[in-house]
């Protein structure tokens, strides 16, 4: 009888050696003349177990990890099946703790199923929700989504049905769907782990959307800094389209298209200035996509995540998915632990989980071991948060109260060697560096409130440069055309708030020294 051993094939289960560690197990086992059969499958996104080798047995899979090519002859030399005694093994990974007090909604299929074939996507729920989309009608599969409350998952929180319903109560020739894979914020890859894991998710969601508000075209825009996502999503559209499932026979059609890395281009118009061949700038609103969008039709442009989400919405229906959740902030948000954090990893879970529970309790603290300071949210234009607001809930409104953003999800922790002055002017630089270049604020602004900030950490005339930056960010603020240069006064003006100490004289010198 053949075993099956899944190994991630994952970047980020790669990274690490997960290609070497697969290579080693078929060598292995041809010497040992054991019958297996290696699958490579997206991550459960336990990153410090990673790779994170899982074998099947009569009672399910049992998981090995950290392994390394090393590993190997070790773990096969008592032949099949494996000891549940071996030093790397880890249980049933449904027993991990780290996934078993998770809700996976989005991620319920990532590191399980083979993400290249549409039989175990079937096997494992794929395409009920199209199926009862089409049950339903176009209506009523908007309104469904509508009565979900889910909102966009790549940082305005805007309602998706709402979105779809513009666009679908607009007339024209013809409309699209717009995938926003353009995942740059700084501690975030849920997009590219959906691509990498269960890409089979995102048609389905896409074809979904094109049925509900007649687009008979969609797009997904990726970053250059995914090969890994861009080859397999590639070959899933191939094999979709060999299915019926794209096409002429589904009347919906999708084509990839790549990036060129330009951080603006995750806001919205600019991906559409770059989707139709121009340099990346934002557009001044209105006109709303929705209206006048790709080539000037009507437009959903959606995050992935959001439209990853969607047949799970309309497979189990409407009221499952907002049942979850906190306030205005329904069903479950794939959080992004990365930074100096012990479990760094993918934790998908309904709203309401406060900060502290997320960094202290499902992160395990700091990796240093020393005390966690500040917690960034929602990526390089998010807040940072200090110890004293643990206890906000990951909620789109609590953030919102605190001057803070979720933005994509991601959660970047860093411990008490931090300097936060230094925090501050990465944000200044960094908008500096990726700004489109169209509006004044964000264009000039940024790169004086570098140059400022670099006066502050020198230690001249802190008290009076500080004054000055304040009013720049003011001007960020209210005076950007876009949330790059709107939100990098959030974690700027956080930093100068919570964190004073930082930017003293004391401080500076002592940091100077």
């Amino acid at each position: 009888m053949t075993t099956r051993i899944f190994v991630p094939r994952d970047a980020a289960a790669r990274a690490v050696g997960a290609d070497r560690v697969a290579a080693a197990i078929l060598d292995e086992a041809k010497r040992l003349g054991l019958a297996v059969d290696v699958v490579r499958t997206g991550s459960r996104g336990l990153f410090w177990l990673e790779p994170m080798v899982e074998v099947e047995t009569p009672g399910g899979r049992i998981a090995f990890g950290p392994m390394t090519a090393k590993d190997v002859p070790g773990l096969l030399a008592g032949g099949l099946p494996l000891s549940a005694a071996h030093p790397l093994c880890v249980g049933r990974p449904q027993d991990i703790p780290f996934l078993k007090s998770q809700t996976r909604i989005t991620f319920a299929r990532c590191g399980i199923v083979d993400p290249l074939s549409l039989a175990d996507y079937r096997a494992h729920g794929g395409y009920r929700g199209l199926e009862r989309a089409k049950s339903l009608g176009t209506v009523a599969t908007v309104e469904e989504v509508t009565k979900s409350g889910l909102r966009g998952r790549g940082g305005a929180g805007f309602p998706t049905g709402i979105k779809w319903k513009t666009v679908a109560d607009t007339t024209a020739d013809r409309k699209y769907i717009v995938c926003n894979a353009d995942e740059g914020d700084s501690g975030t890859y849920a997009d590219r782990m959906i691509m990498e894991g269960d890409p089979f998710l995102l048609i389905e969601g896409m074809t979904i959307a094109g049925f509900a508000v007649g687009a008979t075209k969609g797009y997904i825009y990726i970053r250059s800094e995914y090969p890994d996502a861009i080859r397999v999503m590639e070959r899933a559209v191939v094999l979709a389209e060999a299915e019926g499932l794209l096409g002429a026979e589904a009347k919906f059609d999708i084509e990839i298209r790549v990036g060129a890395g330009a951080y603006v281009c995750g806001e919205e118009t600019s991906l559409l200035e770059s989707l139709e061949g121009k340099r990346g700038q934002v557009r001044a609103k209105p006109p709303l996509p929705a209206h006048k969008g790709l080539f000037g039709k009507p437009t959903v442009i959606n995050n992935l995540i959001s439209l990853a989400t969607v047949p799970a919405i309309l497979a189990d229906g409407a009221k499952h998915y907002a049942d979850l959740g906190m306030g205005r902030s329904r069903g479950t948000m794939p959080i992004q632990l990365a930074g100096n954090v012990r479990h760094g990893g993918l934790f998908e879970a309904a709203f309401g989980l406060t900060l502290g529970e997320i960094v202290d309790d499902i992160g395990g603290g700091t990796a240093s071991g020393r005390p966690a300071r500040a917690v960034q949210v929602g990526g390089p234009l998010g807040a940072y948060f200090p110890r004293a607001l643990f206890d906000t809930p990951f909620d789109y409104e609590a953030f919102t109260a605190r001057e803070g953003l979720i933005g994509h999800g991601g959660v970047v922790v860093f411990d008490d060697s931090v300097d936060m002055a230094k925090q501050a002017r990465f944000a200044l630089e960094f908008c500096a560096i990726e700004s489109c270049g169209k509006c004044t604020p964000c264009r000039i602004g940024s790169v004086r409130g570098t140059e400022t900030m670099d006066k502050i950490i020198a230690g001249n005339r802190p008290e009076a440069n500080l004054a000055l930056i304040a009013d720049l960010c003011q001007t960020l603020k209210f005076g950007s055309l876009c949330a790059l240069g709107g939100f990098t006064p959030y974690p700027v003006m956080s930093a100068i708030k919570l964190f004073p100490e930082d930017f003293t004289r004391p401080r500076l010198a002592a940091a100077a020294e």
